[in-house]
């Protein structure tokens, strides 16, 4: 049975255990000590840092770690708990939580286990409101061209605030005073957690009604919380609730905190409301006002008919003394009338006889049809002839052409061109042929210039200066000393040809001997063959030992 280190309770060994009388724990075991040791001891802290590295996983659980100048520590917050802290999270935000410090074994690394979290003092906060303000803006969200109008009377009016606090029967009061509407709320929590999800949420809600649905679309919204200080308000400042507003298609008005405090939804909202009695006022006239401007308006209209009427009566009787007596005008008119009724029939009777007259004169000068088609086919026939004569002309003059251009045809000619033709390409193809050799000659003296060069490059020219190359009986090359084997043979490449030599032992007093090849005897009578040279030496392209 193992004993446990990391118990304090443990009884102390009077000596120090020798090496070979140690116990041998486990990975496991060893791991599972620590892990007990540290949830011991740090069962509850609180820690303050700087977020770094925050993530998200798709499980839910989140991963930061906390960090100040001088040291960082691993934490994890669980999907369970993660949904209650009441805050989101960001990299750069100093923090104060709250946990119990534990180890991985897996990776043997320690790390806090997050239960609670909040903001480290309000001028953190302030300077992740600035942050975010400047975020916000860069996008666009607080331009004064995208902030809808407020409308002057709304049917319906949608507040989103808690239905328990002073604000609802402060805005209901100021309603009832000036200009009652029809009012909906949409309960929510202005504070501590999941404050900032259901006031969006409540902004959306409102959005998704229909018009003209059961429940009535609002006209305009209020978003209203009271006074409070910066952590109480933070829930309006958090980038949810400001995009909720940004993207609703209802005017919103916000009424957060007193007429001093300022909040991220307040440059988001299409009006801000220094109070939320200042957003009931904004979102309705005063009744009793548009009763007495109605009630004006319409004294002053009923005055100026009256003055136009009068003004219209006095213009109608200047022009009647203007008129002459409407009976004589209408007796005149009665005669006058009279007068052309007499005339009438006769001047029918005129007319009647001059379209007779003009009637008969046309029908004396038309020509009978025969007439006119005799004129016609004679003028047909007579077209004919002068077309078949025109033919004719035009197929005689046509063969005379004819007939002069073959006449003007001599072989005589056309021999001498093909002879000019045929000299003219002797003497392209002379001019070819003098062209291909002198580019042959060029490529000749290239091909020599670059033999030459490659000759000078060779292994063999240095084989000149007195230098050789060892090659061992499978003609591979051996490059150092001491890839030699005494009693080994070895072929040595010379200038003036190849020798078989046998390897040495070389003593100089040292420890070790090293290998050194010696030309091996041969007989003065029969000298040996030479070595057939191999047709495609490897040796040719590549360059060898030289000793």
């Amino acid at each position: 049975m193992t004993q446990d280190l990391f118990d304090p309770f443990a009884p102390m060994p009077e000596e120090p255990a020798k090496p070979g009388n140690l116990p041998e724990f486990s990975v496991s075991d060893l791991s599972n000590a620590l892990k007990r040791t540290v949830e011991d001891a740090f069962s509850f802290v609180r820690v303050r840092g700087e977020i770094s590295g925050f993530k998200r996983a798709s499980s839910g659980h989140l991963y930061l770690a906390l960090k100040d100048d001088q040291a960082v520590l691993d934490g994890v917050c669980w999907r369970g708990q993660a949904s209650k802290l009441g805050l989101a999270p960001e990299d750069g935000m100093e923090v104060i939580v709250t946990g119990r410090l534990t180890t991985f074994p897996g990776r043997s690394k320690y790390q806090i286990v997050i239960e609670t979290m909040e903001v480290a003092g309000e001028g953190a906060l302030l300077k992740l409101l600035e942050e975010r303000k400047k975020k916000l803006a860069a996008e666009g969200l607080f331009d004064a061209d995208r902030k809808k109008p407020i409308p002057f009377l709304p049917d319906v009016i949608g507040i989103v605030t808690s239905p328990t606090g002073a604000v609802i029967r402060d805005i209901m009061h100021r309603l009832r005073e000036r200009f009652p509407r029809r009012v909906l709320l949409w309960p929510v929590v202005v504070q501590g957690t999941g404050a900032a999800e259901q006031v969006a949420q409540a902004v959306r809600g409102f959005n998704d009604l229909l018009p003209y649905g059961n429940i009535p679309r609002p006209d305009v919204l209020i978003v209203a919380r009271g006074g409070g200080s910066l952590e109480d308000l933070w829930a309006f400042n958090e980038e949810i609730i400001a995009r909720a507003v940004a993207e609703s298609d209802i005017p919103v008005i916000s009424a957060v905190g007193h007429e001093t405090d300022t909040t991220l939804i307040d440059f988001v909202s299409d009006l801000r409301a220094p109070t939320p009695t200042g957003a009931a006022e904004k979102a309705v006239p005063v009744r009793l006002d548009l009763i007495g401007q109605v009630e004006e308006d319409g004294l002053r209209l009923t005055q100026a008919v009256r003055r136009l009427g009068v003004e219209k009566r006095t213009a109608l009787e200047s022009l009647a003394r203007g008129l002459g007596d409407p009976r004589r005008m209408l007796e005149e008119r009665s005669q006058t009338l009279d007068n052309w009724s007499d005339r009438l029939p006769r001047a029918a009777g005129s007319v009647l006889q001059q379209a007779r007259a003009r009637l008969n004169e046309a029908g004396a000068r038309l020509v009978s049809p025969r007439e006119q088609l005799s004129e016609k086919r004679g003028r047909l026939e007579n077209a004919g002839l002068r077309l078949d004569g025109a033919i004719k002309s035009a197929i005689q003059m046509q063969k005379a052409r004819l007939d002069q251009a073959a006449a003007g045809l001599r072989p005589a000619n056309a021999k001498r061109d093909i002879a000019r033709d045929h000299k003219q390409i002797d003497d392209l193809a002379a001019r070819m042929q003098a062209a291909v050799k002198n580019i042959l000659n060029r490529e000749a003296e290239g091909l020599a210039r670059y033999d030459r060069l490659l000759e000078s490059y060779s292994y063999r020219n240095v084989l000149k200066r007195g230098f050789a190359v060892v090659r061992g009986a499978d003609e591979g090359l051996i490059g150092r000393a001491s890839d030699l084997i005494a009693g080994q043979g070895y072929i040595l490449e010379m200038q003036d040809g190849r020798a078989d030599v046998t390897a040495g032992t070389y003593s100089s007093g040292e420890p070790e001997a090293a290998p050194v090849a010696t030309v091996a005897p041969k007989s003065a009578s029969k000298p040996k063959p030479a070595r057939k040279k191999d047709p495609a030496p490897k040796d040719d392209d590549r360059q060898g030992s030289l000793l």
